[in-house]
């Protein structure tokens, strides 16, 4: 909306000459002034123009607040234009969620109908099939138990024989191996006591030669020792004796 302005309007003259036509302009507005009018009538004229100007600014300003109230009316109804399909909108996505929300349930209800139907079918097929497995599974593990009891009891027998002939064939072999350790133990022995006898009649041999030397040695160290006694009972004597004198 445009303001309203209270300018004073102005005049200006075109021309001043009395016989001549002249113009003047009022708020950029032209007039035509006829040189052979009064005074008056030119100041009638200007008010005219005026009045003229005065009203075309409450006119504009009156359709300023038309325009404006019009434009106000206008955002007015879009707003409420906007909050309606708004509302309608969010109604409409309501309405179609919850649709969607009872199809989703009637479908996933109905999916898990068939799935337990299914499993309940795929677990009897199972069990069916279980059982006949199982049944030719003991049928053929009581064939390979008779297979296998007939060729242990071969293997059994022939193990025993073998192990017989082994225990004859060790035992022959442990009686030699016994009677060469016999033999070769009382060899070892017969050896071992004459190099003992050997050992002793050294060792003793050697005791007394050790015994003898110590003895040998003993004796020269007390003799050693005697004498130095006696040697130092002489000195002591003499020395005595010496004091004495003195």
């Amino acid at each position: 909306m445009s303001e309203e302005t209270s300018t004073v309007p102005t005049v200006k003259a075109a021309a001043a000459s009395t016989d001549k036509l002249s113009t003047a302009d009022v708020n950029d507005t032209k007039f035509t002034q006829v040189g052979s009018q009064s005074l008056q009538t030119q100041v009638g004229l200007n008010e005219a123009a005026n009045k003229q100007q005065i009203l075309n600014m409450e006119k504009g300003a009156e359709l300023d607040r038309i325009n404006a109230e019009f434009f106000a009316g206008q955002d007015i109804r879009r707003t409420q234009a906007t909050g309606a399909e708004n509302r309608l909108a969010t109604q409409v996505a309501g309405e179609e969620t919850r649709a969607t929300q009872r199809v989703a349930g009637e479908e996933d209800r109905a999916t898990i109908t068939t799935t337990g139907l299914e499993t309940r079918k795929a677990l009897e097929t199972a069990g069916v099939q279980d059982r006949l497995l199982r049944e030719a599974a003991g049928k053929q593990d009581r064939l390979t138990q008779a297979d296998l009891l007939s060729g242990q009891e071969r293997q059994i027998g022939l193990r025993g024989q073998e192990e017989r002939a082994a225990i004859r064939e060790t035992g022959a072999e442990t009686r030699q191996l016994r009677e060469t350790e016999g033999a070769q133990q009382r060899l070892g022995i017969e050896t071992t006591g004459a190099q003992e006898r050997l050992s002793e009649a050294e060792r003793g041999k050697q005791q007394r030669l050790g015994i003898e030397t110590t003895g040998a040695q003993q004796r020269q160290t007390n003799l050693q020792q005697e004498m130095f006694r006696r040697y130092k009972e002489n000195r002591d004597f003499e020395q005595a004796q010496a004091a004495r004198r003195i």
